[in-house]
């Protein structure tokens, strides 16, 4: 399918029904009076923003959308229908503006969206309307409103979380087939890419995010060289973007510190918004022997601006769990990681743990055999039975001492005395008592 971003469409809303003129005329009804009806409004040219669709090809080849007219009115007081609306899908992120003016409509940036680009007209109103008790027979109606017609500009803004940059060749449409399930074209020579691509990355925890690979720039893209700057407009809408510089590019003019410099002008030119977002380098094709050797001077040059370098290898996958953290802690609200921040440093022992490990072992414990027999234990000191009784007995000064959990029982043939018992009021107890 054939990826189309920007069309110019013409719509033109449905014109009212006219009111009708008429007057009632039945047997047995003397001055019917006015019956004419009202005629239908026109309908409306609607915009719904539809999330299965990716490109504006189809209004490419139609380019007029007209909406139907409203029914004229009819007599017995019958009013004329009203014409349904007009609904036209545009992927979602699809700016409309007015062509003649260059205002903005709307921006169609929520699946479901709907805006209305052309209101029909609203229907004539019939003669029987306007009777009254000076004008007992009018016999004139109104006429309907024409709908509104205009010339639409839409243009289609991909909805994505990060922009993928670089020079033709870097290795971005690499990377995106690495992180995700989009599988854009890959080959050796530049411009490969001709379409944006989008590509939904899994991370930790269920988190995902959609990444954008865009075709090349080079320098010169804003007067037209190569394939210009217009795909830039893909990636107004992202919050991070990365910059893939080839460490291992060839020629004597390219370098990795110059395409760095070059990529940056080329976004101040086309938009001063757009180079002040949040950008990542991420060095690439670290897994060449070129690449290792300019390195270490390309990330000291942007040391001394604070830029901190993220190399990847997107063929091997070498550094790309460390590119994607700092994407999603740029995405979930943190700071740009600088050249100062390095990794987080181990954690210290603790002072308590580091001294136990010093203390010497006792000379009571001796290895022996499977392992170390601790010493024994000193016994503890036994009660004396003096101690015993002497809990147990009365003393002068208090009472004697008992057991909190037993209470007292009176012994009855080696069982508790109960009441019964003890009164003779059982069932046993009146038999011998009757005896």
């Amino acid at each position: 399918m054939k990826f189309v971003d920007q069309v110019s469409i013409q719509v033109k809303a449905g014109d009212g029904g006219n009111g009708a003129v008429a007057f009632r005329r039945e047997k047995f009804v003397e001055r019917g009076g006015p019956s004419g009806g009202d005629g239908g409004n026109g309908g409306s040219v609607v915009l719904e923003a539809d999330p299965q669709l990716t490109t504006l090809l189809d209004y490419r080849y139609q380019q007029h959308h007209r909406a139907r007219n409203g029914e004229h009115g009819m007599g017995s007081d019958c009013n004329g229908a009203a014409a349904d609306d007009l609904l036209l899908r545009v992927p979602v992120g699809t700016l409309v503006k007015d062509e003649d003016t260059g205002e903005l409509l709307a921006d169609l940036g929520t699946p479901g969206q709907r805006v209305v680009v052309a209101e029909g007209g609203r229907g004539g109103l019939g003669n029987m309307n306007f009777a009254s008790s000076t004008r007992q027979t009018p016999r004139f109606a109104q006429e309907g409103k024409p709908g509104v017609e205009r010339r639409l500009v839409l243009e289609l803004k991909l909805l994505a979380d990060v922009g993928l940059l670089g020079f033709p060749n870097a290795g971005k449409s690499t990377l995106i087939s690495r992180v995700s399930r989009a599988r854009p074209k890959v080959a050796d020579y530049p411009f490969t890419t001709l379409i944006p691509n989008l590509g939904v990355v899994p991370y930790k925890d269920g988190t995902s995010f959609v990444m954008a690979d865009i075709p090349g720039l080079i320098e010169g893209a804003a007067e037209g060289a190569g394939l210009g700057h217009q795909f830039l407009r893909h990636v107004e809408r992202t919050r991070v973007l990365v910059h893939l510089v080839d460490m291992a590019a060839p020629g004597e003019e390219r370098s990795p510190i110059r395409d760095y410099e070059v990529l940056n002008a080329e976004l101040a030119r086309y938009s001063p918004e757009l180079a002040s977002k949040p950008q990542l380098v991420a060095p690439s094709k670290m897994d060449l022997t070129e690449a290792k050797e300019r390195l270490p001077a390309f990330r000291a040059a942007l040391a001394e601006r604070g830029i901190r370098v993220f190399p990847i290898s997107a063929a091997t996958g070498e550094g790309v769990g460390a590119l994607l953290d700092a994407i999603a802690q740029v995405l979930s609200g943190g700071v740009v990681p600088s050249s100062s921040s390095g990794p987080r440093p181990r954690r210290r022992p603790r002072r308590d743990m580091a001294e136990a490990s010093s203390v010497p072992v006792p000379a009571s414990a001796r290895t022996s055999g499977k392992g170390t027999r601790p010493a024994a234990a000193p016994a503890k000191r036994a009660k004396t039975s003096a101690g015993v009784k002497a809990s147990a007995t009365r003393t002068r000064s208090g009472p004697k001492l008992r057991s909190a959990s037993k209470a007292p029982t009176r012994k009855t043939g080696g069982r508790p005395a109960t009441k019964a018992a003890r009164t003779g009021s059982g069932k046993r107890g009146k038999g011998r008592a009757r005896r």
